[in-house]
């Protein structure tokens, strides 16, 4: 009985000891994965006391740790261990760093922690190899970051037209010039040195904002050699200026309005991929290894369909004349690319009306009268129709230009003559949307989202009303049109019928709202080609003739107080629409456009 109790009071000590040893391999020391884990929980976390003090060296670690957090510029880490090589005290464990550093990129690589046993149980054993394989005693790492190299925009010719460079920022601190002189005096002497390059400043709005700022207020921004030239003259208490890299214009003459819209929408384009390298330093900040290199990777060059010589050409001619407001569209006929938007200083200052300004088309709209006529089968260019000198429609008397009369005529001749009383009539005969459908087949109404441009092609709206259908028959109605419309309505004659899709940017297609129903057939676009010809070679377009083999036609709006003049056509695949805004003769429409072909490369 006595060796039965003492044998019981055994097994029971066996089993505690058993209990107890389990539970101790559960606790803190129970392997080195565990152990390595917990590091790696706490390294994760950004947590340096905790991950440092779970090493065998927690001041050594610290140091460590929050040098590679900051020299990497290290917004987050994910690690994972892998493979562990055990022995009785000691074990290698792979370890996998996966690092997102400053301005999003990912560094990953393997590395090997050690982890050793101790009387207190498994520890990592701190080396700087921990962090990364081929980081010695001593060393730091750290990320270094290249900028690319903004891309280039670049015209259809082939040169370039944007390019990166340097800006000239200038502001001005309220509470410095207080602090040294009067602010009034101080904005009043900055208005006028940027005059020259900023004319709309106002000193009171200035002297205001600035005040009420929180630092220095942005005033303007200069080029360099803009900058060079009053650095003197802004040496003013509280003027601070900084330089800002940007896109800039290589030829500040080449269609700056155009390129200044062009560059806001691709800036961000142009920027590219920085390049970024992780490298080791010694104690002194030397360089001492390369561990990661990853170069900048440029932005493809930006590829306007503008054209050098053609835009320049344009320019020249529409700058020959200062007394009116002159502008030309210039289109690929077959492609519907913009080569050229040219507009004198006096057009500048109404607006971009190249692409956006709607003006009463006059005789130019009889393309689209014409086209309509044939359509129908009402007439063809050797249909005879009346050309008297008047004609009564209705309550409305239409009057020829000076009341001219040609008697009866072939349809031809009446447009190249340029009768109102022959294409008036036409009309009054059409339905209330023959003349919008025709004119949607020809381009003109459609709503076209162009990236880098505004634009507008023009209204031609349904015309129940019999006078008012007559009058927009000769362009003198409630149609209106934009040099842009009338340049793509000329282009689609040029190209065979179906309508071109303008384009400024390569690679960004225009979106098109509204488009006509059907493409103009082949055989209606023959006979008006041979009506626009005669125009040049016997009618209202002589001046040009001898210009290459050139269509077109002219066209003078009236307005109150005036008429505007027109031209436009096409020879071979460059389709035009000229205006001289108040220019009466449409003659001088015609002039702009025989000098921006004279202007072209031969």
């Amino acid at each position: 009985m006595v060796r039965r109790k003492l044998f019981g009071a055994v097994i029971a000590a066996v089993i505690l000891l058993v209990v107890t040893s389990v539970v101790g391999c559960s606790g803190t020391d129970d392997g080195p994965r565990q152990a390595l884990d917990r590091y790696l929980e706490a390294f994760d976390a950004r947590d340096v006391g905790k991950a440092s003090a779970l090493t065998d060296n927690p001041a050594l670690a610290r140091a460590g740790i929050e040098q590679v957090w900051q020299g990497l510029a290290a917004e987050k880490v994910s690690t994972s261990s892998g493979h562990a090589r055990t022995t009785a005290d000691n074990a290698d464990i792979d370890v996998t760093y996966t690092w997102k550093l400053a301005g999003g990129q990912t560094w990953q690589y393997p590395a090997t922690v050690k982890v050793a046993k101790s009387t207190q149980g498994w520890t990592v054993r701190w080396a700087s190899t921990n962090l990364h394989p081929d980081l010695g005693r001593n060393q730091r790492l750290l990320l270094e970051t290249t900028s690319a190299p903004r891309a280039t925009v670049n015209e259809s010719d082939g040169s370039e037209v944007m390019v990166d460079g340097t800006l000239i920022g200038v502001n001005f601190d309220a509470k410095a010039a207080a602090q040294s002189g009067n602010v009034v005096d101080s904005v009043t002497s900055l208005v006028a040195a940027l005059r020259p390059y900023a004319p709309g400043l106002s000193v009171q709005t200035i002297t205001e904002k600035s005040t009420a700022a929180d630092g220095a207020y942005p005033i303007a921004r200069i080029t360099e050699e803009q900058f060079n030239r009053i650095r003197d003259q802004l040496a003013i208490p509280g003027v601070v200026t900084n330089e800002q890299s940007e896109l800039v214009a290589k030829d500040r003459s080449f269609a700056p309005a155009l390129l200044s819209e062009v560059r806001k929408l691709v800036s961000a384009e142009v920027e590219g991929k920085p390049g970024w390298r992780v490298v080791t330093t010694n104690a002194n900040g030397m360089q001492t290894g390369v561990l990661a290199d990853h170069a900048p990777q440029p932005a493809p060059a930006v590829s306007l369909t503008l054209s050098r010589s053609k835009q320049n050409s344009a320019q020249r001619a529409v700058n020959a004349s200062g007394r009116f407001p002159i502008a030309m569209v210039v289109l690929q006929a077959s492609t519907g690319r913009i080569l050229a938007i040219a507009q004198n200083p006096l057009a500048d200052r109404q607006g971009s009306i190249a692409t956006t300004g709607l003006f009463p088309p006059g005789s130019t709209f009889k393309i689209i009268t014409a086209t309509t006529a044939i359509r129908m089968n009402m007439a063809h260019p050797d249909t005879l129709v009346p050309c008297p000198g008047e004609i009564e429609i209705g309550p409305r008397t239409v009057p020829n230009y000076n009341r001219f009369a040609l008697g009866t005529v072939s349809m031809l001749q009446a447009f190249a003559a340029s009768c109102n009383t022959s294409f008036a009539k036409l009309a009054s005969q059409m339905g209330p949307s023959d003349l919008p459908e025709t004119a949607a087949s020809l381009g003109i109404g459609p709503d076209y989202k162009i990236a880098g441009l505004d634009s507008v092609s023009g209204s031609v709206p349904i015309a129940s009303d019999l006078v008012e259908r007559t009058e927009d028959g000769f362009g003198q109605g409630k149609v209106l049109v934009s040099p842009l419309g009338l340049a793509l309505a000329t282009a689609t004659v040029a190209r065979g019928g179906k309508a071109p899709v303008p384009q400024l940017i390569r690679g960004k297609p225009t979106v098109v709202t509204g488009g006509g129903k059907a493409a103009i057939a082949p055989e209606v676009i023959t006979q008006l080609r041979s009506m626009m010809r005669a125009v040049v070679t016997g009618g209202t377009a002589d001046l040009i003739n001898g210009m290459g083999e050139v269509y077109g036609k002219t066209g003078e709006a009236e307005f109150a107080g005036g008429s505007h003049a027109w031209f436009a056509g096409y020879r071979g695949d460059i389709a035009f629409a000229t205006l001289v805004v108040g220019g009466g003769d449409s003659n001088n429409a015609v002039a702009v456009t025989r000098d921006f072909f004279a202007g072209l490369p031969r």
